[in-house]
């Protein structure tokens, strides 16, 4: 299909081969930049201490807070240690009791009384005038031996109802310098560590000789 002729007098002939340009794309509009205000110094300070309102500061001095909390360990408690915690107890009930305990020593006899014990018991007591209801030798075992059964005897017969017991501790003819280690530990093992909970009164016995190698012990009813 042909287009419309142009008749060649017509003053519009010659454009009839001139080719129009195309229209060109129209450039993209760059994006306005959104302008902030500015803000003043002095704003700018406003603007800090309202965020800072109820805000406690930290003391500069203090120690540096650790990010993990140290973690206290407990010891393990052995047998051992038991025992020896409850022998300290002991001790210090037994100090306790202790208190009122009157004492006379003068190397060879001994003998202790609590104040509510009478001077009638306490005489019966030195001239072996009770009945013995059991008997203790620590022949033989050192000082800590003879302690720790010294108080498990004098527990258990206070326990069963026992009133008088003779614990036998010797002279101290074998031992050395003929001085009687057990026989000096008596008085203080009696009167203030852990078996003094157990008694009311101790008196030396002496022998044909005047020689003390054991003791009357009156517990605690």
């Amino acid at each position: 299909m042909s287009g419309p002729k142009v008749d060649k007098g017509s003053p519009f002939a010659a454009l009839k081969n001139v080719k129009l340009a195309e229209p060109q794309a129209k450039p993209a509009a760059r994006p306005v930049p959104n302008k902030q205000p500015k803000v003043t110094a002095a704003e700018e300070e406003i603007a800090f201490h309202r965020l800072m309102q109820g805000v406690t500061p930290l003391d500069a001095k203090a120690a540096r807070v650790p990010t993990v909390a140290p973690v206290e360990r407990t010891p393990r408690t052995t047998p051992e240690r038991a025992r020896a915690e409850d022998d300290d107890a002991s001790m210090r009930l037994a100090s306790l009791a202790s208190s009122r305990f009157e004492v006379v020593d003068d190397g060879v006899m001994a003998e202790g009384r609590l104040s509510d014990i009478s001077p009638d018991v306490m005489r019966k007591l030195r001239r072996a005038q009770l009945p013995v209801d059991a008997r203790l030798d620590l022949h033989g075992l050192s000082a800590a031996e003879a302690r720790d059964s010294l108080l498990t005897f004098l527990r258990k017969m206070r326990a069963q109802g026992e009133r008088c017991v003779l614990v036998i501790h010797g002279k101290g003819l074998h031992s050395p310098g003929g001085a009687g280690v057990l026989r000096g530990e008596m008085s203080a093992w009696l009167s203030q560590g852990a078996a003094a909970a157990s008694v009311a009164a101790f008196a030396s016995q002496a022998d044909a000789d005047g020689a003390s190698g054991a003791m009357l012990v009156l517990l605690r009813r």
